[in-house]
């Protein structure tokens, strides 16, 4: 942004008068741009240092009653450090201009901010006065030497780029604002109140841990697995399983796997492999489930929710349709956006398994001998 006093006409003459003197700095420095596309070779280019341009502005400018003044402003609206060249000659007049340096954040690494400075320092004021410090990009250099014949295309070498960690690589902060960060991130884990909270809190600050230094990030983590162990006690540990020792199964209905056990021939130990999960479908079954009041509300029409946890999960496939329970449409919506079903379950203290099984057996459509007991719940299922 520029801006200048009310009359310029002095200052400008003035101006004229230095920009028939100043010459451009000898560009001694040379500047390499990496391209972020693979294929692309790095750019080079020439500039002059931001010491030989003062030298011969100061030297020009001076002889004709023209200052340079160099200083730095904080936005905190927009979070940017801004820089401001000024032009004031002796009449009174001035001319300025503003250019964007960095992020306040970037004031946690003085080099990175420095080095910014500097920067928006020569690029400004070059500007400003009217002097070139850097070769044209746009334009060849035609005193370079010109380029060998194209060869057979090689592939480029991304995977050292990945591995020594140049891409994506947040900048780690010193040890001070290191320290002052990851006590602000202890103070705001100690008043998460749930595992949902703690999960929605890590998503949002893991790149702010990234910059940690590595004991300070542990220190970081180590508070999250403390306080992530204290709810899933909370959660899991009051819990009764709703299912006692399941009794003797047979093999057909329910997959288990089988001790090992020595042959009598050769006295070595063999194992047997797993079966596949038994998945009954039933139609009726479903309509008879859907037909039953809400298991929550007691409200209908119902739908028949499958326990997705009663079962190993299968590419593709539900669960057998023995492990279906009555839901209204509102509750059952809340149970899929829940995602965690065993934890849903848990907070409204039932059992939905118990609830399965005498569905099933109490189906009208399924004729069962005397002795039977109903779906087995599979081991490791969760109610």
């Amino acid at each position: 942004m520029q801006r200048c006093s009310e009359t310029i006409g002095t200052i400008a003459a003035a101006l004229a008068k230095a920009q028939g003197e100043l010459v451009n700095p000898e560009r001694t420095l040379t500047a390499t741009v990496r391209s972020p596309f693979p294929r692309e070779d790095p750019k080079t280019f020439r500039y002059a240092s931001l010491a030989s341009g003062l030298d011969i502005i100061r030297k020009s400018l001076g002889a004709n009653e023209i200052a340079t003044v160099q200083t730095t402003a904080i936005d905190r609206e927009a979070g940017l450090i801004h820089l401001t060249t000024l032009l004031a000659h002796a009449s009174g007049e001035w001319i300025s201009s503003t250019w964007p340096v960095c992020t306040i954040g970037e004031t946690a690494a003085p080099h990175r901010m420095g080095a910014a400075l500097t920067y928006a320092r020569r690029y400004a004021l070059f500007a400003l006065v009217g002097i070139a410090g850097e070769d044209d990009p746009d334009a060849p250099d035609l005193s370079a030497e010109p380029s060998p014949p194209p060869g057979p295309l090689k592939a480029p070498n991304i995977t050292r780029k990945l591995h020594n960690g140049t891409l994506h690589q947040p900048s780690q902060l010193g040890s001070i604002p290191s320290a002052a960060l990851r006590e602000q991130m202890l103070a705001e884990i100690t008043e998460i109140a749930d595992s949902d909270a703690l999960a929605m809190w890590i998503h949002r600050r893991m790149r702010d841990k990234n910059r940690l230094t590595n004991a300070d990030a542990r220190a970081v983590e180590e508070a999250c697995e403390r306080l992530l162990g204290v709810h899933c006690d909370d959660i899991v540990g009051p819990i009764p399983h709703p299912i006692g020792p399941s009794p003797p199964r047979d093999l057909k209905d329910t997959p288990t796997l089988l001790d090992a056990a020595p042959t009598p021939e050769s006295g070595r130990q063999t194992v047997r492999p797993l079966t596949k999960p038994l998945r009954r479908r039933s139609k009726a079954h479903l309509a008879f489930v859907a037909a039953q009041p809400c298991l929550i509300c007691q409200r209908t029409p119902c739908d028949a929710h499958h326990l997705k946890f009663a079962q190993p999960k299968a590419l593709g496939r539900k669960v057998s349709d023995e492990f279906t329970v009555p839901l209204c449409r509102a509750h059952h919506r809340d149970l899929h956006r829940h995602g965690n079903e065993a934890a849903w379950w848990a907070n409204l203290k039932l059992a939905p398994l118990e609830v399965a099984k005498e569905l099933w057996r109490n189906d009208p459509a399924h004729t069962f001998p005397s002795s039977y007991d109903g779906p087995q719940t599979p081991a490791g299922a969760t109610p």
